[in-house]
């Protein structure tokens, strides 16, 4: 099943991804997840969760919902 290559340990892989699955997380929708390709297209991969604070619309408590949800490697 292709779509558990984006998955690990049960968590989605932040830096593969598609725009589909990252708005499946809670409290981001299309414009979020947009973003967030984006900033991976500029900037390259997450190197950690936390990087996801540098991207607009994501703050503190929007991280909190996600960031059991979500790993880098």
């Amino acid at each position: 099943k292709i779509e558990e290559s984006y998955y690990k340990d049960g968590k989605l892989l932040l830096n593969q991804a598609p725009k589909e699955k990252l708005e499946e997380l809670p409290g981001i929708g299309p414009a979020l997840a947009e973003r967030i390709l984006q900033y991976r297209n500029q900037y390259g991969s997450f190197k950690t969760v936390d990087g996801l604070r540098n991207v607009k619309g994501i703050g503190p408590k929007k991280l909190d919902a996600i960031q059991s949800k979500v790993i880098v490697e």
